[in-house]
């Protein structure tokens, strides 16, 4: 016996006993069409699936394109010498896209001695029963002058009987025609058969399945009959996840006939026979047990493989390997022997394979991190299918994700997936201020090859991290604003800042952006809010200080979860009460948060007929006589004491416009004076030479009217800053200053201000801002005058006046007459120690609704002056509008 193993030409031969293995090169066979060839002289003989089965030739093929040949050496087409040599020809054709690319010619030479009496090759899809003829058998000597000798074959084969189990007559062509190989040898009768046929039959042995053919041969030479017979198992496989166990009887009762001792047994792997030292190498075991013989392989060995399915869409995989069971026995009290060898090819049933996604994503590298598998290396990954789109591989490493292919010396494989955070196919979720959760449901494209089946597998990956840096509130103050500053974090723009505004809470829009000088980049942004802004609420008085707070708060959306919050209190320098020594005093109330609802319009001195010289909805500017309005002087030591009180008039015991629900408000006016106090001044006097001469009309009162930046009157545009532009109903802020005079005597009145839309002063149309030192009562929105208190700038607050008005343009028609307007005012300055008509104070009540009546758009010129009156003709520059804003 010889097994030899040959290379040549891009092929592998080996002789295996009675059978020859034929191995194709993978690189030359995957991708094509196998068509092969008997050769027979010179004859070229395709063999057909049936022919195959018929004369001795199968072919095995995996799915990428490794290719074995088999063929008996007793098969048809094969050159015999003497049952010992054997020559085989083939041509092998491959075919791709339906166009020969590669002819090859294969001659192979085996020996094979001895041969057993009788030997059953059971292959995969026929089953083959060489007899050995001997002297003996059985002789009909009365058929030798029936036959006709036209009914005989070339090889002396005459008919054959199939037992199945019922006899059935076949003369040799009809067998042949049907499908059944017969033929003679110099040493044997060959008997064929398919798997499948007509006159085969099943049985069971020992519990296994077995297909079986037997057959009685007549042929005329010694008038001899010949019975043949072989079975072979279809069954006796036991499968686990670990080991394939092959069952096969020790005694094959329709081959056997009385008890056998058993000579040799082999195991092999594809016809080629193991040695003990490679079947324990690769763990196979081999057990003759009394009934029968156990073949163990675990699955998964190196000699078989693997192969992916996608069966209703859900991952499988089989094993498919091709053991061989090789049987020597002999019958008791005879020499005859029978080999038995079977080529057994077993593939596990679909084991289910699901693939497991391992998630090592670290939140705080902020990126998706997955791990998809384990595959065989006949998977493929195509795709991958997000929320919003699908997109390949390629297309994903494109975009910035990371998509690899992992190999494993054991064939198999995984794909592994990073995925960024930032990624807008992330979702993201807040569950609370500090935590965002990070979803990223998708859908692998997979699929099986070479069949291009294909496969989805979903998954959903979940992470989250502390990773929100809130944004936060800082402020500061100084001695006239509220400084604030917000830090964004990682929110940017995704929350809002509220501000406890006038009473209530108010978003920050662009209109309060622009009144508190709103700037920002893309860490933060800061405000300035001055401490008499509407956002700030007044919370305590002083003699000389007042302090106010501001509220900010920023809320999340749209969950609107509070994320920072700054309630800043400062106390801001503000005299309340100024005493002067011509008998004067000047006192200013304040609205406080305590009594929210006050109107300051309505506060009074004790003598109810003293109201404000000013007011608006936060304070109330009292100016009097110490020897008026209901203030009482005591006297203590040294010291002289006047006292009033502002408060609403229901408070004194009147009933209030306002009715009885009006607030508890009492504020205490108080001057001191010391008695018997002397200043002490030097000087030198000389002799006047003329009696002194009064001059009226020389020297120079220079006042100004500027415009401020902002309700805080610190910062003022400039002459290179005209015309400002400023967008309609914006504050304007308006400050008129008597320059060069330190005089307390002097109060600066606003008699009347008015706005043009040329630089002439007199120029029509114009529309009335101030009238007799009154706002215009035909205004839709009045002109609002702002008290002045002393500071580093300020010294006499007499000589200043502040007001401010909404911004308007002209038209006619609904049409815009022009983009700018120039602002006018007369000012009276007046002697405080003689306080009638205009100069009894800004606004005097006297004088409230004088000339309320006048036609809109006309205009009150200069008025006459007495000897006390000083007046002033003052224009600002113009206010250029924005086109976007007109109407």
């Amino acid at each position: 016996r010889s097994e030899l193993v040959c290379l040549y030409n891009g092929l592998r031969s080996a002789c295996l006993g009675n059978v020859l293995r034929l191995t194709l090169d993978k690189t030359l066979a995957v991708g094509s069409q196998l068509e092969i060839d008997a050769i027979d002289g010179t004859d070229i003989i395709p063999l057909s699936h049936t022919l195959a089965a018929q004369c001795g030739y199968s072919v095995e093929s995996d799915p990428w394109g490794n290719t074995k040949v088999f063929a008996s050496l007793l098969g048809c087409y094969v050159d015999n010498q003497v049952d010992v040599v054997f020559t085989l020809g083939l041509r092998l054709r491959m075919y791709r896209d339906g166009h020969s690319e590669q002819v090859k010619h294969v001659t192979e030479t085996c020996s094979y001695s001895p041969w057993a009496s009788r030997e059953i090759l059971c292959d995969r899809n026929y089953m083959e029963t060489p007899v050995k003829m001997v002297a003996g058998q059985q002789v009909h000597d009365s058929w030798e002058d029936a036959i006709p000798d036209a009914a005989v074959a070339p090889n002396g084969i005459w008919k054959m009987t199939f037992h199945t189990p019922d006899p059935k007559v076949m003369l040799l062509t009809d067998a042949q025609r049907a499908g059944y190989g017969a033929m003679m040898t110099q040493t044997r009768l060959v008997i064929r058969s398919p798997y499948n046929m007509a006159e085969t039959y099943s049985v069971e042995v020992a519990g296994v399945p077995m297909e079986v053919f037997s057959v009685s041969t007549y042929y005329k030479t010694g008038n001899l009959i010949v019975d043949s017979a072989a079975a072979c198992p279809t069954g006796g496989v036991v499968f686990t996840d670990k080991v394939i166990t092959w069952h096969v009887p020790r005694r094959i009762t329709p081959l056997i006939s009385s008890a056998v001792k058993i000579l040799e047994t082999h195991m092999g792997i594809y016809g080629q026979r193991l040695d003990k030292t490679k079947m324990a190498t690769r763990h196979y075991k081999m057990s003759v047990m009394e009934s029968h013989i156990i073949i163990e392989i675990p699955v998964g060995s190196p000699d078989g493989y693997y192969k992916s399915h996608a069966q209703d869409y859900a991952y499988h995989i089989t094993y498919t390997v091709e053991p061989m069971l090789e049987l020597l026995w002999r019958a008791e009290n005879t020499q005859a022997d029978t080999r038995y060898k079977v080529l057994f090819p077993i593939t596990t049933p679909l084991m289910p394979r699901p693939p497991h996604v391992i998630d090592s994503t670290v939140p705080e590298q902020r990126v998706f991190d997955i791990l998809l598998g384990t595959f065989l290396h006949d998977v493929e990954l195509m795709n991958i299918t997000f929320t919003t789109r699908v997109l390949t591989v390629a297309e994903c490493n494109a975009r910035g994700f990371d998509v690899q292919e992992h190999h494993f010396a054991n064939g198999s494989k995984t794909f592994s997936l990073r995925v960024p955070f930032s990624d807008e196919l992330v979702l993201k979720q807040n569950p609370d201020p500090l935590t965002t959760v990070y979803f990223l449901p998708l859908v692998f494209g997979l699929l099986v090859l070479p069949e291009q089946t294909p496969f989805p597998h979903p998954a959903e990956l979940e992470a989250s991290r502390e990773d929100v840096v809130l944004p936060t509130i800082t402020g500061s103050c100084d001695q006239e604003n509220f400084y604030f500053s917000v830090k964004y974090g990682s929110k940017q723009d995704n929350f809002q800042t509220m501000m406890l505004h006038a009473g209530s809470w108010r978003e920050l829009d662009t209109e309060l952006a622009k009144l508190y000088s709103l700037t920002g980049n893309g860490t933060h942004f800061s405000i300035v809010v001055p401490f008499t802004a509407p956002a700030a609420a007044f919370e305590l008085v002083h003699f000389k200080s007042i302090r106010a707070r501001v509220d900010l708060l920023l809320l999340e959306m749209p969950n609107m979860w509070q994320l920072d919050d700054l309630s800043l209190a400062c106390y801001f320098p503000l005299t309340t009460t100024e005493c002067y020594s011509n008998g004067t005093a000047t006192a200013l109330a304040v609205k406080v948060e305590s009594v929210s609802n006050l109107n300051p319009e309505y506060l009074t001195l004790r003598d109810q007929s003293c109201k404000p010289a000013f007011s608006n909805d936060r304070f109330a500017f009292f100016s009097f006589k110490l020897n008026s309005c209901g203030t009482t002087r005591t006297f203590f030591d040294d010291v002289m004491v006047y006292k009033n009180e502002i408060a609403l008039p229901y408070n004194t015991g009147k009933q209030s416009r306002k009715g009885p629900s009006a607030p508890e408000y009492r504020h205490t006016v108080s001057c001191y004076y010391l008695l018997n106090h002397t200043k002490t001044m030097a000087f030198r006097a000389s002799p006047r030479r003329t009696d002194p001469v009064a001059d009226p009309g020389v020297g120079h009162l220079v006042v100004q009217i500027r415009l401020s930046q902002d309700s805080s009157y610190a910062l003022f545009y400039q002459n290179e800053d005209y015309p400002v532009e400023k967008y309609l109903r914006q504050p304007l802020y308006f400050e008129v200053e008597l320059m060069q005079s330190t005089d307390p005597q002097i109060e600066v009145v606003l008699e009347n201000c008015w706005a043009t839309l040329h630089k002439d002063r007199t120029s029509l149309p114009s529309w009335d801002l101030i009238v007799d030192s009154c706002e215009n009562l035909d205004d839709l929105y009045l002109t609002v005058f702002h008290p002045v208190v002393a500071d580093t700038r300020v010294q006499v607050p007499a000589h200043i006046k502040r007001f401010s008005i909404n911004m308007f343009t002209f038209t006619k028609d609904d049409a815009v007459l022009k983009e700018q307007i120039f602002v006018h005012c007369d000012a009276v300055l007046c002697d405080t120690t003689k306080p009638d008509g205009i100069c009894s104070g800004q606004c005097a009540n006297a004088l409230r609704y004088a000339n309320s009546l006048r036609p809109t758009g006309s205009k009150r010129g200069p008025r006459a002056t007495d000897a006390s009156q000083y007046k002033k003709q003052i224009s600002s520059g113009p206010v250029l509008l924005s086109d976007s804003h007109l109407f």
